[in-house]
């Protein structure tokens, strides 16, 4: 089963949420938190899976308690993804480099719901094709000069090209054709690209890729 906290402080959103959930057959709620204080007790008492996380709740907001959840070497099994109610939020990209496995909006389809769910679940980074591409493009823009990631010295050239791939939002079967190498072999490219930059996730490789410059702003088709 897959284990999953809601945390958001508008009642309405927890249990739309909650019936959608709890209604699969592998996947089941184990609680609910109404500002950023009770959903930190709530991972490190029922350590979920997953926790689908408000950004602008009272008390401690979704990004601070993403920040204290991803730095917690107790809780390194815990994904989370930021929940919002706009497409172009300024915190969802510090949400990303903060560990977030990335986010959604809020009146997104059932299906892309629980799709994401079991696909953040399963390693993948939750980075829609459009819009989560768009938002890091946009604050990789503003950034300052790229600076070089630790530890990209390490990477073969085959890596660097995984890593801009994996930057511009290609899944491992679209890097595999894109390659001609099996998807089993791209995702091997991806994994060993993320253990020698240390990224806890894809969605944070998608990030090393532009901050490093490997994936400049504007590279998006």
């Amino acid at each position: 089963m897959i284990r999953v906290l809601l945390a958001d402080d508008q009642v309405l959103v927890r249990a739309g949420f909650r019936a959608l959930l709890d209604a699969q057959p592998d996947i089941e709620v184990v609680g609910e938190a109404a500002d950023g204080e009770e959903a930190l007790t709530a991972v490190r008492e029922r350590r979920p899976d997953v926790v689908l996380m408000d950004i602008r709740m009272p008390v401690v907001d979704g990004l601070a308690a993403t920040r204290r959840i991803t730095g917690d070497e107790r809780l390194a099994g815990v994904k989370v993804v930021m929940l919002t109610t706009f497409e172009l939020d300024e915190y969802v990209f510090e949400a990303i480099r903060s560990g977030a496995s990335g986010f959604l909006v809020k009146d997104t389809e059932p299906d892309e719901l629980l799709r994401a769910v079991r696909a953040v679940v399963a390693g993948d980074a939750l980075l829609s094709p459009g819009v989560t591409r768009r938002l890091i493009a946009e604050f990789a823009a503003r950034s300052k000069e790229p600076a070089a990631a630790e530890g990209l010295a390490q990477l073969t050239e085959r890596e660097r090209e995984v890593m801009a791939l994996v930057g511009i939002g290609l899944s491992n079967e679209e890097i595999a054709r894109r390659l001609v190498v099996s998807p089993l072999t791209a995702k091997t490219h991806v994994s060993r690209t993320m253990v020698k930059l240390g990224a806890r996730d894809r969605a944070q490789l998608v990030v090393l890729a532009y901050e490093s410059g490997i994936v400049r702003p504007g590279w998006l088709g």
